[in-house]
């Protein structure tokens, strides 16, 4: 069984975004694509996915709407807004920022203990 991988918060909203950048897609295959994406590092699970699919939509940063899927079964297809991607670069920007100030202090604690 793969090792559970926590995320920091927000960034599974940034995972999805910027999965949804690429392509709309159902759910289903955002998880999918993430997973595949992180070389099976992160697994994301429905009880997390679905309340930030819903969470996303209700601020505007995503749409959705029912299409058939290539297996001919119904699914709530996910699209990026205009709005969803202006939010995107922020987050971004942002996580960008975080991943740095992060690695700078990864760096310094090796640094010491060596």
């Amino acid at each position: 069984m793969p090792q559970s991988t926590d995320l920091l918060q927000g960034t599974l909203d940034l995972l999805i975004l910027q999965t949804l950048a690429l392509e709309p897609m159902h759910g289903w295959g955002v998880a999918q694509r993430i997973q595949q994406l992180s070389k099976d590092v992160l697994q994301i699970g429905q009880g997390s996915l679905y309340p930030a699919l819903y969470r996303l939509e209700y601020k505007g940063w995503i749409r959705s709407e029912w299409q058939i899927t290539e297996n001919n079964r119904r699914a709530k297809y996910y699209r990026l807004t205009q709005t969803g991607k202006k939010q995107l670069a922020k987050e971004l920007a942002s996580w960008d920022r975080l991943s740095s100030a992060i690695a700078s202090v990864l760096g310094r604690a090796v640094e010491a203990s060596s």
